[in-house]
């Protein structure tokens, strides 16, 4: 990975994929506000200021009347968003009557999430659905004024901040692409001139605002990459379309919805409550808990969900993680690992004092981080700390359903204190025929006197003594993001292909 790269990753995990977009819209809008006040914009910093607090309130407030209403978890930050990609979206009101349109769309974009939904998950980009609404009642107010060209480069930049979090450069990109294939080609068969489509297309279009900070809405994407470049792609033929029938044209919010009716077609349709068993710590500041889920759950070894927990006074990490499930879907109960600080954030702080009986809900499964089809492919798991939960998800799996594959795990941690799952993993290597198992420690001075494992980091050399052929095996690794990067480093200058290195990577921990 380029360096810059790396020191804005270590940037953006200082907070949570939902805050990051939050304070990227919080820059934009202030970024607006400077050009108004200066008078670049066309729109005056008093109705833009109108704008920005009717739809704020009103978005606050009617999803805090609704999650008391249906008695679930309340997200005032998921709120603040939406009202803010409304404030760049529909029309700042020059009068009374358009701000209480306004405060309408809002309230729609809100109760959509709630009314909108199956089995607790919502079905809709809230923005989206609400303008849609807005159009079928006649009343077009989605301007979509932050696509000019004096808040291009600063949506742009930010907008890479957002999907660089997430990491969903394939999907944004699909999206651009088929987009700007049906625009250019529609306007070249009309005669325009191909500069100034270029020109208008990037410039003046909301294409780059609507790729980063809407089509990546999380909720509401499909769960695998191949269905998010599919998503992204559909997406964007209908942007680039320009069709239209009676009040519904192809606009990018009607893109936008019909993405989602396929999105919601090839995801999994449930949202768990899930009541906490029994908690224990598995080794130094890592806690294991198991949860009873209001229903059954089907997923795959490596998959990871998202986990509300609400509490008072959240700091910027929120109320929403996502974590791996450590259970395997062969057993009853869900497995959720996670490592708690001394330093933790007020959600980490708030599971750990979770007790037997409390409730935390779990949804939007997610997750390419799978066993390959092919079980005659040799497999190489390398794990640093927590990074573990995915590996023991996928070695139960392999216990429970008796698969005989070649499996070599590398297990990287600072001392031998911090080692999870050790009891399971030596367990596996006398019931799985082509497992194995290598515990490596960071820490040289801590290292038992009887250690049989290995010591330092992974090196070339450290993988050609327990593997046949380090080029063969399919690699797995999972761990924080600057020991991933640098095995990945050491895995391409020892010959491995890019194609044969799979990352586990979630957005926000």
């Amino acid at each position: 990975m380029i360096a810059p790269w790396r020191k804005i990753d270590e940037f953006l995990n200082e907070y949570t994929m939902y805050r990051v977009v939050l304070y990227a819209l919080v820059v934009l809008a202030g970024i607006a506000f400077f050009f108004s006040a200066v008078g670049i914009l066309d729109y005056s910093f008093v109705s833009l200021l109108s704008s920005i607090v009717l739809l704020g309130v009103s978005c606050v407030s009617v999803n805090r009347v609704a999650a008391w209403a249906l008695s679930v978890p309340t997200n005032v930050e998921s709120a603040a968003i939406t009202s803010l990609i409304l404030f760049f979206v529909v029309t700042p009101p020059q009068n009374f009557s358009e701000g209480m349109v306004l405060v309408g769309v809002g309230a729609i974009s809100m109760l959509s999430k709630y009314l909108l939904a199956w089995q607790k998950k919502h079905v809709f980009n809230p923005v989206a659905i609400a303008l849609v609404i807005a159009g079928i009642l006649g009343l077009p107010i989605a301007s979509w004024w932050v696509a000019t060209p004096v808040l291009a480069p600063f949506t742009l930049i930010l907008g890479i901040l957002v999907v660089r979090k997430i990491r969903r450069f394939g999907m944004v990109g699909a999206f651009i692409l088929a987009a700007s294939m049906g625009i250019l080609g529609l306007g070249l068969w009309r005669g325009a001139n191909l500069t100034d489509l270029v020109y208008e297309l990037y410039a003046s279009w909301p294409i780059a605002f609507f790729a980063t900070f809407m089509l990546t809405e999380p909720l509401t994407t499909p769960p695998t990459w191949q269905y998010r470049v599919a998503y992204g792609v559909l997406v964007g033929a209908i942007f680039g379309s320009q069709l239209g029938w009676w009040r519904l044209y192809a606009s990018p919010e009607l893109a936008l919805i019909m993405g989602n009716i396929f999105s919601f077609a090839v995801s999994p349709k449930y949202r768990l409550l899930l009541r906490l068993v029994e908690k224990r710590q598995l080794a130094r500041q890592t806690f294991e808990f198991v949860f009873q889920s209001s229903r059954k759950m089907r997923f795959q070894p490596g998959q990871y969900m998202e986990w509300t927990f609400a509490h008072d006074a959240p700091d910027d990490r929120g109320n929403r993680r996502y974590f791996t499930i450590a259970s395997s879907p062969t057993e009853e109960e869900i497995l959720l690992g996670v490592r708690i600080p001394e330093q933790a954030s007020s959600y980490k702080r708030e599971l750990a004092a979770m007790q037997p009986g409390e409730e935390i809900v779990a949804g939007q499964l997610a997750g390419d981080f799978t066993l390959p089809a092919d079980e005659t492919q040799p497999l190489v798991f390398i794990a640093g700390g927590i990074g573990i939960t995915p590996f023991r998800s996928m070695i139960q799996y392999l216990v429970d359903t008796k698969q005989k594959r070649a499996v070599t795990l590398f297990y990287v941690n600072k001392i031998v204190d911090d080692i999870a799952y050790k009891d399971l993993f030596d367990a596996a290597k006398k019931k799985l025929p082509g497992f194995s198992v290598v515990y490596v420690l960071t820490d040289e001075s801590q290292v038992p006197k009887k250690w049989s494992g290995e010591t330092g980091y992974i090196t070339g050399e450290m993988l050609q003594r327990h593997l046949e052929d380090i080029t063969r095996p399919l690699y797995y690794l999972s761990g924080p993001n600057a020991m991933v990067d640098a095995y990945k480093d050491v895995l391409r200058v020892n010959g491995v292909n890019e194609a044969a290195i799979k990352t586990d990577y979630f957005p926000g921990f």
